[in-house]
């Protein structure tokens, strides 16, 4: 039976408590993507995937289940899995076995990457990709006028709205001042905020962040954890790191999964898995 045909109305009571910043408001919402069904309060179903490369198992019959509004933090050492699952959740490498849900009702199996980015998902790499010719604010527009059909979109010229909203972004990233200025020129752990509100302006549901304060100074670290706080409860977050001190910062009561080949080794609050014996042996104690 499906994991999700299973979930019950417990899933509402273990995630409700992932209240979002009020301060945050931008001009986009939070209106449920078509097609999307969140009746159970959980976003993300992984259940029994497994993903085999000539043999060798990356993932090995992994569950994994994230809740709407959940920052949920994803640690392991190398080779656990961990951008294997990413790649599965955006369409990137199909499973050998297993069900990933979108909701209760959005098989990703069953779409492409470009419809999976459509439905809801967005996903940033660890390496910050932005347009470095461009200003900060046209990066932005770009990414905002990329959610329809590019060509027509490009040479549109932005409404109050579409303003807002970047402006909106601009603010939440503190990059208001850098708004003229070309992204090229920007610090790494600006570009990383910049790519960031390149997502947050497609309006996704769930977003996909892997180590995203790698390379950062301490004080963009913090920055950057202050950020991630301000997004819990707006949307659902998935974010692989390595740095415990910065995923101390964010997982606040929340929940933090450890992988470890393939699968689930442990799952709970910040604290229980820092002493836990078997995620001190395998990763934490290295």
């Amino acid at each position: 039976m499906l994991m999700h045909a299973m979930i019950k109305n417990k899933a509402e009571d273990e995630y409700g408590a992932q209240t979002p910043d009020q301060s945050y408001n931008p001009g986009y919402g939070r209106a449920v993507k078509p097609g999307l069904d969140l009746t159970h309060n959980v976003m993300l179903y992984l259940e029994d995937i497994t993903v085999e490369f000539d043999g060798f198992r990356a993932l090995n019959k992994l569950t994994l289940e994230i809740g709407v509004g959940e920052l949920r933090c994803i640690i392991g050492p190398n080779g656990a899995g961990k951008t294997t699952m990413m790649d599965v959740i955006t369409g990137k490498t199909r499973a050998t076995a297993g069900q990933a849900f979108f909701g209760q009702s959005i098989d990703l199996s069953k779409l492409s990457e470009a419809q999976i980015a459509a439905a809801g998902v967005g996903r940033k790499f660890q390496r910050p990709t932005v347009f470095e010719r461009h200003t900060v604010f046209e990066n932005l527009e770009l990414a905002l006028k990329c959610r329809k059909s590019v060509w027509p979109t490009l040479l549109a010229k932005l409404n109050g709205a579409q303003h807002d909203q970047i402006h909106a972004t601009l603010d939440l990233l503190r990059l208001t001042e850098l708004a003229t200025r070309a992204a090229g020129l920007l610090s790494h752990g600006q570009k990383q905020w910049l790519e960031i509100g390149m997502l947050l302006v497609q309006d996704p549901m769930l977003l996909l962040l892997d180590e995203p304060v790698a390379g950062m100074t301490d004080a963009e670290t913090e920055r950057t954890a202050e950020l991630f706080n301000k997004l819990r409860g707006k949307h659902s977050l998935v974010v692989v790191e390595h740095d415990m001190d910065f995923v101390q910062s964010i997982a606040l009561d929340g929940k933090v999964t450890v992988l470890c080949e393939g699968s689930v080794l442990a799952e709970g609050k910040m604290k229980d898995i820092q002493a836990d014996p078997r995620v001190i042996e395998v990763y934490l104690g290295r």
